[in-house]
């Protein structure tokens, strides 16, 4: 996975965080280890609709935004992802205090990565 930007939108609402995924396995991969583990939220399939951002100077986790069908504004993997295959994602996030200018972002077992946050154009 790559971060390839985190932006807050104009109106400082929600993040939009976004990048690329390759899957450098020798089989397909679905993305299931990083969708949600709310049971009482259906239809996220693989996706990254279990990624959250952490605000580590407001002390602060913001789980990723739902429909009012509680689906994601994320990127749901349809199908699998074969191997070798790079696909586009995103995921959106209710966005911190203007003051905050990083973030920690987290999905499945994959390290944590602290990303700057910038402003929309």
């Amino acid at each position: 996975m790559v971060i390839h930007s985190a932006v807050r939108d104009q109106n400082g609402g929600y993040v939009t965080v976004s990048g690329t995924v390759t899957n450098n396995g020798g089989g397909p991969w679905s993305g299931a280890e990083w969708r949600s583990d709310e049971s009482e939220l259906r239809g996220n399939g693989g996706s990254v609709a279990g990624a959250t951002l952490v605000d580590p100077v407001g002390k602060k986790r913001y789980l990723i935004l739902r429909d009012t069908l509680g689906k994601c504004l994320c990127t749901k993997f349809d199908g699998q992802v074969d191997a070798g295959q790079t696909v586009d994602w995103f995921a959106q996030f209710p966005a911190p205090p203007a003051s905050t200018k990083k973030v920690t972002f987290q999905v499945g077992s994959m390290p944590p990565a602290e990303i700057p946050l910038s402003e929309a154009q």
